[in-house]
């Protein structure tokens, strides 16, 4: 902006000099009372005169101008009407404002970005939430219309209406809690536990679900000692179940799903969840912990459960402010894996 206004002060005085110098000497002219020394000097300190007269009402229109804009926008971007002082150098206010209208642009993109994630947030709450209601309302409406008075359709249909609503409140005790995690209403319960004794009770609840695929459930080695680690040790079975769950899900049939216990660091240890099942394309890691994200939009919806369980994992392990990490290959497998705590020396 400097250079600018002072390329139009120097062209501009020059011109207004040249024109009353040019006016000066016909009217010296007409007297022949013309004298070039006196011309020159005139031509000179009147070009001098004129620059700093132009180029300081210059700057002082155009800050005005755009101090005036500044206040605007320092009103619209403040939550309350204290103004802060505003720089009378022109080069840093142009920075100020062409830095501004940089972030607002970003946000704007951000909130695009957050528009098209809400909308397919409740396009897909609305399908999860859709299919079990429709299932529940079928079953009943045909129980309602006679088929109650036949005592196996009647059982059937009611066990099947009964599974519905199951995963309906699945679904809503799953959104309850990611929204509780993101609020920072997780009430957990940090204390000092064997993390070894959580992979085990995983195991064995799992184990029956596990078998239908004839997927073992393995430890990567025999420990010899206790890992003792500090975090919440019901959440992190949580965290540790949705995951064995989602590997015995995508798994093969006659495949494996291995967990490991490592040192990361002297404060930190890191558990890993592996199996050799689907595996996952490049494409879709960096949205696998969304709500509601399936990379397979049929197939995983027939084997059940509220498509919460990536999320709700992520949102544990954050709560705990650690890491989650995934790795995967398409058709050999995926690796998760999350950090905790040491116990306290």
């Amino acid at each position: 902006m400097t250079k600018n206004s002072h390329k139009f002060s120097m062209v501009t005085a020059l011109f207004i000099t040249g024109i009353h110098t040019f006016l000066l000497s016909i009217f010296l002219y007409m007297f022949n009372e013309i004298d070039l020394s006196f011309l020159f000097y005139w031509f000179i300190s009147s070009y001098i005169f004129t620059f700093f007269i132009l180029h300081l009402r210059l700057e002082t229109f155009v800050f005005n101008s755009i101090k005036s804009i500044y206040r605007d926008l320092t009103l619209l971007e403040s939550a309350s009407f204290n103004q802060s002082p505003i720089t009378t150098d022109m080069a840093s206010l142009s920075k100020e404002i062409d830095s501004y209208a940089k972030n607002k642009k970003l946000e704007l993109e951000a909130l695009k970005i957050r528009e098209e994630y809400r909308k397919e947030f409740i396009g897909n709450v609305s399908h999860e939430l859709k299919t079990p209601l429709f299932t529940v309302q079928g079953y009943i409406s045909t129980l309602i219309e006679g088929a109650a008075d036949d005592p196996k359709i009647r059982d059937k249909y009611l066990k099947r209406a009964d599974k519905g609503v199951d995963r309906l409140i699945y679904i809503v005790k799953d959104l309850d809690l990611i929204t509780k995690l993101e609020v920072g209403d997780a009430n957990l319960t940090i204390e000092t536990f064997n993390i070894l004794e959580t992979i085990t009770n995983v195991f064995d609840l799992l184990e029956i679900k596990a078998e239908k695929k004839n997927i073992s459930l393995l430890l990567d080695k025999d420990y010899p000692a206790p890992v003792m680690v500090h975090a919440d040790r019901d959440r992190i079975q949580q965290v540790l179940s949705n995951l064995v769950v989602n590997s015995i899900k995508y798994g093969h049939q006659n495949g494996t799903t291995e967990i490991s216990v490592e040192d990361l660091n002297s404060e930190k240890m890191i558990v890993r969840v592996t199996d050799n099942g689907e595996g996952v394309e490049a494409k879709h890691l960096t949205r696998l912990f969304e709500r509601f994200y399936r990379v397979d939009k049929s197939g995983s919806r027939e084997e059940g459960g509220s498509g919460l369980g990536l999320s709700i994992v992520k949102h544990i392990i954050e709560a705990h402010d650690e890491k989650i990490y995934v790795e995967s290959k398409f058709g050999i497998g995926s690796e998760f894996s999350f950090t905790l705590q040491k116990q306290n020396q």
